[in-house]
């Protein structure tokens, strides 16, 4: 059974750069056709899909998002990571990884991670 996890820092300061690695096991993040989402959910709002990479290293991002954020792989480690830049204290969510078969806002998730909360403060 595939298990994700989150690791990162809870607190970024204002204008930094976010950076979170989800690791993957029980399964490898290059095994066709899935896809490997970032989603976040800041406080008392709803989900928000980020951004994936699938399982060919080919990467996805929200509109919204894609200038400022970038998601790598370490294959070896069988990890990725996302990367957020110029955060400001809306970026303030629980962030947490997934892992779907289809990716996009909405795309039914198999397994998520159990996220972690960044804090966006000085």
């Amino acid at each position: 059974q595939v298990q994700l996890q989150e690791s990162g820092p809870g607190l970024v300061e204002p204008s930094q750069t976010l950076s979170l690695t989800c690791t993957v096991s029980g399964g490898s993040i290059t095994t066709a056709y899935y896809f490997w989402n970032w989603i976040r959910q800041p406080p008392g709002k709803g989900q928000e899909w980020m951004g994936a990479i699938d399982y060919s290293g080919r990467t996805y991002y929200s509109p919204s998002l894609k200038s400022r954020t970038s998601i790598s792989r370490d294959t070896s480690k069988n990890q990725f990571t996302l990367h957020l830049s110029s955060v400001t204290p809306e970026d303030t969510a629980v962030y947490f990884c997934a892992k779907s078969r289809a990716t996009g806002p909405g795309a039914p998730l198999d397994t998520r991670g159990q996220g972690t909360l960044v804090t966006v403060s000085s």
